[in-house]
């Protein structure tokens, strides 16, 4: 059966991969979806986490502030 989608092979330690087994069971679930919801989750986080460093660089200390209609003009 061919994809569209690439494919990556991950190893997990045995402990690892019988948690995610479990997981996948309890939600009726194929094991590979449920790592790549996990997979999907996780670079969110580091995506919020990456953007709210970005964010702190460039709150400035006294800075002109908007309110919400001004902004809006």
């Amino acid at each position: 059966m061919s994809t569209k989608n690439p494919r990556i092979n991950v190893t997990f330690e045995e402990g690892t991969a019988r948690l995610l087994a479990r997981l996948a069971s309890h939600d009726h679930k194929p094991i590979a979806s449920v790592v790549r919801e996990l997979v999907l989750e996780a670079l969110e986080l580091r995506e919020d986490y990456y953007l709210s460093q970005e964010a702190k660089k460039l709150d400035i200390k006294g800075a002109k502030t908007l309110s919400h209609e001004d902004a809006w003009k």
